[in-house]
């Protein structure tokens, strides 16, 4: 698609450039290196140039499709798989995966069935269950988990680390970061290794980041939102210095018309099976832009002009134009929060401009399935 096309997100790659720049200077003061999280972008090949130019080494993501995109396009990073990876995909893990996070043994011995037919040694960082209830290894069965991956050939345990924030909304206190040290400090001391990360969370971890003077041993975070959208992801307030306007949602106007605010008529299920209640507020300007729910999560949209979104349908967005004088034909834009960045990127049917600064790869990657 054209890059003027409609819908579109431009993405400003200068302010992510210097977001990045400025996050990597500010956990770097404490002793804490960044995994640039990429899984919002799609494995953007063109963003992911920049974390690496503004100085993050490793690049992690959820799906082995856009580390593979990323492969492809000669992007010089240390990859890391962020989701515990699938049994039936462990070739691939170790094809295009420096490092996994991992928490089945079951999985870890495909990987290492994988790698000793590769040739080579596939690193691993265990995930600890620490309160979130998404992944997770249980604390007391660490150590088991542990003396049996050691006898494994073509793996080596690099690290542990822990979520917090996605799942269970559980904050990273320092007693929680705490106990990830007090553990491995534990694993080295029982086991005789060296654990070169122990990644304490993401985003959510800026408060706690801030509250501290000693970071104990956690030396990685794993940061995407607060690069893409320069925020902190427990109550979402503006980190300082950094851009929170990084990527725009551009969308155009395909009706605008005076019409009743209430739908008249015997009243069903809509489009995606609810049943809607609307307020009479009498006549309204009400115009449609050319995006929908199968593109972009509405709730994480938020006007740029005064108008208020009034809710969507699969491919149309309902506004309520209030004062403003939309026309057939006129642009509207919307900042965006994480969860519609994420869908906006994945859909293949908002195209994408970069702005702001030069661009470093000449071509845009697209996204392949795995074969």
């Amino acid at each position: 698609m054209e890059p003027n096309h409609t819908p579109r997100i431009e993405i400003n790659l200068a302010k992510i450039g210097h977001n990045v720049k400025q996050l990597v200077e500010l956990y770097g003061k404490k002793g804490i290196e960044i995994m640039g999280v990429t899984k919002a972008v799609c494995g953007d090949p063109v963003v992911a140039e920049v974390l690496m130019n503004k100085g993050i080494l490793m690049l992690a993501d959820s799906r082995i499709t856009n580390i593979q995109r990323m492969q492809n396009a000669k992007i010089k990073a240390q990859f890391v798989l962020l989701r515990t990876p699938a049994l039936s995909e462990a070739n691939l893990v170790v094809k295009y995966a420096d490092i996994s996070m991992n928490t089945e043994l079951s999985v870890i011995n495909e990987l290492s069935i994988a790698a000793t037919k590769n040739k080579s040694i596939h690193k691993i960082i265990l995930m600890v269950e620490m309160g979130d209830l998404r992944e997770g290894i249980m604390p007391k069965d660490l150590e088991e988990v542990i003396q049996e991956i050691l006898t494994l050939k073509g793996i080596q345990l690099v690290g542990i680390g822990a979520n917090f924030a996605c799942f269970g909304g559980v904050k990273p206190s320092k007693a929680s970061m705490d106990d990830l040290s007090v553990l491995a400090s534990g694993i080295e001391e029982k086991f005789s290794i060296s654990l070169t990360c122990v990644t304490g969370g993401n985003s959510a971890n800026y408060n706690w980041f801030e509250s501290v003077t000693d970071t104990g041993k956690i030396n990685n975070l794993r940061i995407g939102e607060s690069i893409y959208l320069g925020c902190e992801t427990l109550d979402r307030e503006a980190i300082p210095e950094l851009f929170t306007d990084a990527f725009t949602l551009v969308a155009e106007v395909i009706e605008s018309k005076i019409k009743p605010s209430k739908p008249y008529g015997e009243i069903g299920q809509d489009a995606f099976g609810n049943h809607p209640k609307f307020e009479d507020r009498g006549q309204m300007k009400r115009a449609i832009v050319s995006i929908g729910s199968q593109d972009v999560h509405v709730s994480g949209l938020t006007p740029k002009l005064e108008i208020e979104i009034l809710g969507s349908s699969s491919d149309h967005t309902l506004i309520d134009a209030k004062n403003v004088d939309l026309k057939v034909g006129d642009e509207v834009k919307f900042n965006v929060s994480y969860g519609a960045l994420l869908s906006l990127m994945t859909s293949p049917y908002v195209s994408k401009k970069y702005i702001g600064e030069i661009r470093l790869v000449s071509k845009p990657i697209p996204l392949t399935t795995n074969s």
